[in-house]
């Protein structure tokens, strides 16, 4: 359903037999099929938003797929003769009706961007098509105002993040053109999509008709009022989080029109308000640094709700101000090169703006709510991390926070009572003069996830040595007492704590 009319908002639109009829003949044209179209280096070049490439490649061959990839993905012009033979159901005529094309005599060219894009989840690979306005790549041009966006970094990494447990109800907030509904759409019973612009719901729907897919309750609106009173179990959001002052170039589909990093604050503040019980809400976002603290901002968001959370946020990225000016100068076009006169003026308004309020540096990352499913919260952890991820990342936070659950519950007596073994991807390294009999450093490095590392004492090392399932941590405490000739109480005060954080953090299990 959607609650809001989509007529004259410039974006294609589909009945169900010319849905049908375009799915049936999209069906050769994957994400593989492109790939062997354009190769491996072209593959790579479109990676970096360089399309040359791809299509000298794409115009080599004279294949459907070849001319799919040619119009829709790269942009190029192509003969309605050989559209009609890559769509021989739906046709360039059909094509045109839906408003995908535009027929210039014997030629067509895309009004829209459409490609493959594929994910494979716990029931298998799902293959869909997504369709959202042009980049800039192809067009040459700056972006409209009410630009909608496609598969990108960031839906990519949003998706990665999200945790695929089954949930009843999903909310994709500021759902663009509905990647999120579509992975949510995998793991849920019912999805609701909203937005505030209605180019984004109209190119949501097209894609939710393109691909068949059902259930989708699509509402017009800004943040939380669209399902005001209403709850939900997981809630994903790439919310427009870039800040954007007054005099830089302004998109809707990044920047929300509220100063600074409001945007996020008002979200992470209240979408606590949205979830049910052990319900989760999953985001990226900016937030501004303005004292030596990176998360002094998150901090106070989180005791502003008005619902308790648990919490987990790792900050990815950080940026000074003129290096996050010229990061989002660049993603909108505006460079020295195109114009040296309106990129000094929005540099500068950057700069201004930010000495004008203090902010030291802008943070980038993504944040972990949850409403505990009963009593009070008992996860708050903000952290920084710049390395590689686990992909994807989703299962990865699934099973760190049963972990965390799990450690959480058991009291000291229950730890010490348990048997525990030393996780598969976990490596032990030692450093040291070669000369010296024993190591200087003992790191604990874990492979999956954050890649986290930690050092140890003798008296940890031989702890995690000795975790293979067999001997309760109890009976390894008391052990390495004797062998290290501690005392046994003061040996268990010292390992509790740190076996709480190594199952937390997925180095035992």
């Amino acid at each position: 359903m959607v609650r809001t009319s989509l007529e004259d908002v410039n974006a294609p639109t589909l009945d169900p037999a010319a849905a049908d009829a375009l799915r049936a003949d999209l069906a050769t044209w994957t994400v593989d099929s492109v790939e062997a179209v354009v190769g491996d280096r072209a593959m790579r070049a479109l990676g970096r938003e360089q399309v040359l490439p791809a299509r000298l490649a794409a115009r080599a061959s004279s294949t459907p797929e070849a001319t799919l990839t040619r119009l829709f993905l790269l942009g190029d012009t192509v003969p309605t003769r050989d559209l009609d033979a890559a769509l021989p159901t739906a046709t360039a005529e059909g094509a045109a009706r839906a408003g995908l094309i535009d027929v210039d005599g014997d030629e067509a060219r895309a009004r829209v961007d459409l490609r493959p894009y594929a994910t494979v989840g716990e029931g298998g690979e799902s293959q869909w098509w997504v369709a959202s306005d042009q980049g800039e790549a192809v067009t040459g041009r700056r972006l409209r105002d009410d630009h909608v966006l496609g598969i990108g970094g960031a839906s990519l990494t949003l998706a990665g993040m999200t945790m695929r447990a089954p949930v009843g109800r999903v909310l994709d907030l500021g759902t663009g053109c509905g990647v999120q509904a579509m992975h949510a759409s995998l793991h849920s019973r019912s999805v609701v999509a909203t937005d505030i612009s209605r180019r984004a719901l109209a190119f949501t729907a097209f894609n939710q008709a393109l691909n068949g897919i059902e259930g989708w309750d699509l509402r017009e609106g800004s943040m939380l009022e669209p399902v005001a009173g209403e709850e939900f179990d997981l809630v994903v959001s790439n919310p427009p989080f870039v800040i954007t002052p007054e005099g830089a170039p302004s998109f809707e589909y990044r920047a929300s029109g509220v100063p600074g990093d409001g945007i996020v604050s008002s979200l992470v503040s209240t979408v606590g308000t949205v979830l049910a019980p052990g319900g989760v809400a999953q985001m990226l976002g900016n937030w501004e640094i303005h004292g030596e603290s990176w998360s002094e901002s998150l901090e106070a968001w989180l005791e502003a709700s008005p619902v308790p959370l648990d919490a987990w946020v790792i900050e990815r990225d950080q940026l000074d101000a003129a290096e996050y000016a010229e990061t989002w100068l660049r993603d909108a076009g505006v460079t020295p090169e195109r114009g040296r006169a309106e990129f000094e003026s929005a540099y500068r308004a950057y700069l201004s703006d930010f000495d004008a309020r203090g902010v030291r540096a802008v943070g980038f990352g993504m944040v972990l709510l949850r409403r505990p499913l009963s009593g009070m919260p008992t996860l708050r952890r903000l952290e920084q991390h710049e390395g590689p991820l686990q992909e994807p990342f989703g299962g990865y936070l699934v099973a760190a926070m049963a972990a965390h659950d799990r450690v959480a519950s058991l009291t000291d007596d229950a730890l010490l009572a348990t048997a525990w073994t030393a996780a598969a991807d976990v490596t032990r390294e030692q450093y040291g003069p070669v000369l010296q009999a024993d190591p200087s450093y003992i790191l604990l490095r874990q492979g999956a996830g954050l890649g986290r590392s930690i050092s140890m004492d003798t008296a940890l090392a031989g702890f995690v040595g000795a975790c293979d399932g067999e001997l309760t941590a109890g009976q390894i405490a008391h052990a390495l007492a004797a062998l290290l000739d501690v005392d046994s109480a003061r040996m268990i005060a010292g390992l509790v704590p740190a076996v709480r954080e190594l199952v937390a953090d997925g180095f035992l299990a």
